[in-house]
């Protein structure tokens, strides 16, 4: 079989990851990265002993398959003209920033018989795959991401950056789009929300409340699930899984506190009979790499990725009505100040606060 034949679009962080781990895989050929960028361009062609180009049209037409990981407000066009040149296509996470071009993408993929996938790297995570089993008909998530000011991936905000990894994982296990959608968000130090809270409710009565921040002093990536499976407690950093699986008796309704004594006494009986943690055992494993092989595995076979061009738009169609909900947002009785560049009313402004009759 001969080699697959793939190019890098953005020579930048995860570009240069990915045209480097693309090299380990067995099949496959990386005959060009490409970047606007000189110095970019001459520390790949150092590294990696490739050829690079400066833009995508100087690129041969000899090539099977791209990566694109240039800049986020560049996807739609990028994946494009690629898609129109009848190359498979592994787009960076979000597939775009708006969700017309996305689903417009995913259709062409679909009807050219094209792989798109998008990078939403946490299907990947050992972390991740180790709660499957509890995380089934979940009915309450709570998700915290946060980093430090990342200085780089400012075109969006931290809606786009970040929260759309749990934005992808909560549409995978709910399987639609949400109901009802509440947020909030700041913008502290870029021309974007730095921060962001957001309620989904769906209507099979699954509600997740998302946050995420970029101006964090310590990262956290952390899930909690509740459901009629179990409790799933997720570190996407460590990795990390945990689980509790209760007792049939709560499965099913008929545990009855006031059968055990004191509940201060059946505190210890209570998690070593009832509610008992299991710690997952983890494999290490290289996330990026599984999601390049997943992307050639899915090419030789003609199989659909994991995060398909579907999946991709249906995350940045929920982030855009996420962000519509911040900008509509009041910080004030009046509703003049609204969306992430308002800020709440001083003290000096706010009314007093008047002691009951």
């Amino acid at each position: 079989m001969s080699k697959l034949r793939l190019v890098v679009i953005g020579a930048g962080h995860l570009g240069r990851i990915h045209a480097r781990l693309a090299q380990t895989i067995d099949g496959v050929r990386v005959v060009g990265v490409c970047d606007p960028i000189d110095a970019a361009r001459a520390a790949v062609a150092e590294q990696l002993a490739c050829p690079t180009f400066a833009d995508l049209g100087q690129i041969p037409g000899e090539f099977d398959a791209a990566i694109v990981a240039s800049p986020t407000v560049t996807h739609a066009t990028v994946v494009a003209e690629l898609l129109s040149r009848g190359k498979h296509v592994l787009c960076e996470k979000p597939l775009t920033i708006d969700h017309q071009a996305a689903h417009q993408l995913a259709e062409t993929a679909r009807r050219r018989q094209l792989v798109l996938q998008v990078g939403h790297i946490e299907r990947f995570n050992p972390a991740w795959q180790a709660g499957q089993n509890t995380l089934a008909g979940a009915r309450y998530i709570e998700a915290v991401r946060a980093s430090s000011f990342p200085g780089r991936c400012l075109d969006v905000g931290v809606v786009l950056d970040l929260m759309i990894h749990d934005i992808d994982l909560v549409l995978s296990l709910a399987g639609e789009l949400p109901a009802r959608i509440d947020a909030t968000g700041m913008a502290v130090i870029s021309n974007h929300e730095d921060l962001a809270e957001a309620r989904l409710t769906f209507a099979s009565g699954l509600v997740a409340c998302l946050k995420a921040s970029r101006i964090s002093p310590a990262p956290r990536r952390r899930w909690q699930a509740y459901g009629p499976a179990g409790y799933t407690e997720l570190d996407f950093s460590a990795p990390a899984a945990l689980t509790i699986e209760p007792h049939a008796s709560i499965r099913d309704g008929s545990f009855d506190l006031s059968e055990h004594g004191s509940p201060t006494a059946f505190q210890k009986q209570l998690f070593e009979q009832f509610l008992v943690s299991d710690p997952k055992p983890l494999e290490p494993r290289n996330a990026i790499l599984d999601e390049l092989h997943d992307f050639v595995i899915s090419i030789r076979s003609g199989s659909s990725p994991i995060v398909d061009g579907q999946a991709g738009a249906a995350a940045v169609d929920c982030a855009q009505q996420i962000l519509a909900a911040i900008h509509a947002h009041p910080w004030n009785r009046q509703g003049t100040l609204r969306g992430p560049h308002a800020r709440p009313a001083s003290a000096a402004q706010r009314p007093a606060i008047r002691p009951a009759a």
